[in-house]
């Protein structure tokens, strides 16, 4: 989750294979690990959010302080998209927002999934439902009416120009919030791919090696969340090709470059590039058996080169990012206050596969969950005060709510078959929706993470005889 943008073990591992002129594998214990890898970023936030008397919102200023510990990692980065996406999944006509990435003798912080966003989304959403507080509006119908449309503007002065489902997100869970007691709502957008000027960009080729065995080549690490089964499947899609003859192949030697598996968007881009090289394919089987094939290779190449450095246009426009993913979720509190269910509405533009969309976003509602209310890293000195996963407050899958998921397909201009990323948006709107929840149930605005929920009361029993 964003480790494999920071330099640790490979450096090692190459100056000692250069020095010994041999293989060399380097390993960390979890001690070792939790000391090295980055971390989220805690961030200080200072949040004002205006509205006018028909509750539509007027301007958003926020000054955002980040702990990026002792190095610089991608501080700057992750300090930037919280400031682009200070405005959240609505259209605000005036933002005045300061990031601030700063060195402390903690232990570094860097990428980690939701690069910032869930940050922001935190301050945004808990104002939004003091707003409705304030102002006596309904907390759904106040987000339905600003959430950004088509031709909306987020924070950077980037008009969307298509793809916009933050609306058909909130539709999916309004019955649900208003018949719940206790519910807390939040909605979430997230950029696809790196955007701010630099370029994206996938290469992937097709082999025909024989009438039975076809190669896929591409660049991107596949770590479990399915990048190899939406390559196979975009194969399969564009050319009627048979799943079971095809081979997914990652290595250096084909040069089938793609740079770093972050920013949600492997699925943007690989599948773009295995459509333009499927197509060709598909053009030589209207007149070709795949045995008279054999030998053959189809390169195909996806880039989006358009987008713009912050502070600058082109012809006048601002290009953020190529495309952005939504989401609504709301938070379920039992009468004890505890977590009873998360229902999450995201819209993917395209669900390539229902049940790898459905495996990253319960994972991510988990990980959304541990941030909100139990997640910590103390530090003494700048040395974590434990290294053991459990008195850091990872939650235990028996500890886990009903979660609910509903796929929501607005499609994006530029993704393949309209798809949008969905790895890192599942937690954006997690902790607010849970901190919007707990304020229903005890009417206290929570500042911090994580958050502690109400206790339980003990229930006595007591027999006759006592």
């Amino acid at each position: 989750f964003g480790g494999k943008e920071d330099v640790t073990v490979q450096s090692h591992a190459a100056v000692m294979a250069y020095l010994m002129d041999c293989p060399v594998k380097v390993n960390l214990n979890r001690d070792e690990s939790i000391m090295m890898h980055p971390k989220r970023h805690p961030i200080w936030m200072d949040y004002t959010v205006g509205c006018d008397a028909n509750g539509m919102l007027t301007y958003v200023k926020v000054k955002f302080v980040g702990d990026s510990g002792a190095y610089a990692s991608v501080g700057n980065e992750v300090l930037e998209r919280a400031a682009g996406h200070c405005t959240g999944a609505y259209s605000v006509p005036a933002a005045d927002v300061e990031a601030l990435a700063v060195y402390t003798n903690n232990v570094p912080c860097g990428a980690m999934r939701g690069f910032g966003v869930n940050q922001a989304a935190f301050g945004l959403e808990s104002c939004i439902d003091d707003l409705c507080l304030q102002g006596g509006f309904d907390r759904w119908q106040f987000r339905y009416d600003n959430a950004i449309t088509n031709g909306g503007m987020t924070s950077t002065g980037q008009i969307i120009r298509g793809g916009a489902g933050a609306r058909e997100t909130l539709l999916a869970v309004r019955d649900e919030f208003r018949a719940a007691k206790y519910a807390g709502i939040a909605c979430g957008i997230k950029n696809t791919g790196i955007g701010n000027g630099l370029p994206d960009q996938s290469l992937a080729s097709i082999t025909i090696e024989s009438a039975d065995r076809i190669y896929i080549d591409h660049g991107w690490t596949e770590m479990g969340q399915g990048v190899h089964t939406i390559a196979v499947q975009t194969l399969g899609q564009e050319t009627g090709i048979d799943p079971g003859i095809v081979k997914v192949r990652v290595d250096t030697a084909f040069k089938a470059e793609a740079g770093m598996t972050t920013a949600s968007r492997a699925t943007s881009l690989v599948g773009n590039a295995i459509i333009n090289a499927a197509r060709k394919l598909a053009k030589d089987l209207e007149t070709h058996t795949l045995a008279e094939l054999a030998g053959r290779k189809y390169d195909g190449t996806f880039a989006v080169d358009w987008t713009t450095k912050p502070g600058e246009a082109e012809e006048g426009k601002i290009v953020t990012h190529y495309s952005y993913s939504y989401a609504t979720q709301i938070v379920i509190l039992d009468d004890d206050g505890q977590v009873a269910k998360v229902t999450a509405a995201h819209d993917a533009g395209r669900i390539y596969n229902p049940t790898l969309f459905e495996g990253q976003l319960e994972g991510s509602v988990h990980m959304g969950l541990g941030y909100a209310i139990s997640e910590k890293m103390d530090m003494v000195g700048g040395y974590p005060k434990t290294t053991r996963l459990r008195q850091m407050g990872i939650l235990r899958a028996k500890e886990m709510p009903d979660v609910e998921i509903i796929g929501i397909e607005v499609p994006d201009p530029n993704g393949p078959y309209g798809a949008k990323g969905v790895g890192e948006i599942g937690l954006v709107p997690t902790a607010a929706a849970v901190a919007n929840a707990l304020r229903q149930f005890d009417g206290i605005q929570r500042h911090t993470l994580p958050m502690d929920l109400p206790k339980r009361e003990k229930v006595v029993v007591r027999t006759a005889t006592q």
